[in-house]
Order: structure tokens, then sequence, then C-alpha cells
């Protein structure tokens, strides 16, 4: 099983949910104030049985005109017709915008080849409960594509891949294991975003239930330190595929 993070670049965002490309090399984080500043890394996990794309980004595309999630699949060896399945942890913009793109005047799926794992919950929350976070136009392309896989709750979805219902970041934020060869590979999506985020306890004033999500996260740290799994963090600066040491109930990141 390999994983390989798909680096879509690093953003300013403020209140108007926009995400401002932000380079540290010519801008100046004085210049956009009241903003988070974040990275974004979808991920290409290949397994025995699927190629797995887990959240799809931003959706940008590079000078070329290129969907910048295409070409860093392609960059690691592999074609995004391949993709056989994308899970998806939850449908707020920067996690979903790539699911479609638009080319010659046609707006598309990204992944005609696979199936879309998207808790029911959280796609029927994008419609009845209008947010900046959510863009129903990028959906609607998806559901006519046929391709949509809609789950509940927690569950297995095949031999290798489960998937478990926390909330806390949204309401019905997912995150997934997928085991493959004796390895366990963790996504936790915005639940487990930055390595950084196991190593303080806080309550993130984005999250929809901030003092649940900070649980969650050192519950799976617990798990990932005594599974050993490898962790997959989404808005990572540094060390974006790694394992979690525990000792004295402190954690440590270590490389993979």
């Amino acid at each position: 099983m390999k994983a390989t993070a798909l680096y879509e670049g690093s953003y300013s965002v403020d209140i108007s949910k926009k995400f401002v490309p932000f380079d540290a090399s010519i801008h100046q984080a004085k210049d956009r104030p009241a903003s988070l500043f974040i990275y974004v890394q979808p991920f290409l996990v290949k397994t025995a049985n699927d190629l797995i794309v887990l959240d799809t980004g931003l959706g940008y595309s590079n000078a070329e005109g290129k969907l910048i999630l295409h070409e860093n699949i392609r960059k690691a060896g592999y074609n995004p017709d391949d993709v056989t399945l994308v899970l998806m942890s939850h449908l707020h913009f920067d996690h979903a915008g790539g699911m479609v793109y638009g080319q010659d005047g046609n707006v598309q799926i990204s992944f005609p080849n696979a199936e879309y794992v998207i808790q029911r919950g959280e796609w029927e929350t994008a419609y009845s409960k209008p947010s900046k976070s959510y863009k129903t136009e990028i959906f609607d392309v998806v559901q006519r594509s046929g391709s949509v896989r809609f789950v509940e709750g927690s569950g297995q979805l095949n031999d290798e891949i489960s998937y478990q219902l926390t909330g806390g970041h949204c309401e019905f934020h997912q995150v997934f294991l997928i085991k493959d060869a004796g390895e366990i590979i963790f996504f936790g999506g915005d639940i487990l975003p930055e390595p950084e985020q196991l190593l303080r306890k806080f309550i993130a004033k984005y999250d929809f239930d901030g003092r649940k999500a900070m649980v969650l996260r050192q519950e799976y740290g617990k798990q990932a330190a005594d599974e050993n799994w490898t962790c997959l963090f989404y808005h990572a600066k540094s060390k974006v595929i790694a394992k979690v040491g525990l000792h004295n109930d402190a954690f440590t990141i270590l490389p993979v």
C-alpha cells in the first residue's frame, strides 16, 4: 500500500471563505488581516484493489489550465482515469472543489471511473443549510454523473476500507481507515488535519462542536500510536504523512 500527498498549495482564507494563494516568499501575512493560513493536501492511496483519492482539494488549475490534482496524480505515476474511489471526509469547498473541473466550457466530474463516497447527512446539510462553505453547484454535477455512493453512520465500505461518522468539525464529518497487507492508513480529514493539533489541546472556533473535535483528536492519536497507523494530515505544513508516538501521555510525530 502506498500513500502520496497531492499538494495543492498554501492559502489564506478570511470570513468571505475565499481561498487566496499565499506564498510566504512574496506575500506578507500582515496584508491579509483576520485570515487563517492553511495548506491543502489531498491524498492518493494505492491498494491491491483500488486507486483512492482522499478529499479533492480546491479544484484549482495551473497556469496551463490543467487541474492541479490531475497533474499531481500523473507526477505520482498514475492516470486520473484509473482512480476507482473518491473518499470524502466532508463537503466544505477546500475539500470538495476538485470533485469536478471545467474543460472547454463544460464542467464534468474529475474522476469519471470512480465512486464518490459521501455521508448522506453531509450531502443533505449542504443543500438544506446554505453556507459559504458549501458550493452546491459542484454537487449538482456529481449527482448527475450517477457516481455517488451515499453511506450513513459508520460501517465497512469493502474488505479494506471502513468509515466512521465523527461529527465534530461539521455535523456529518467522517474519517477513513484503509487496511491492506498488514498496514493501516488513517485519514482524519478536518478532525485531525495537522500533526501539531495532537501536541496541544484546544477548542477550535471553526468547528461545529469544538469540544467533541478536541476529544476525538486525542482518541484517534492514541489509537494511531497503539496500532501503528500511518496518518495522512490534510492541512499539514510538514510531516504530511507520519506515524504517531505516545510516551507519558505526550504525543510525538514520527517519520514514516
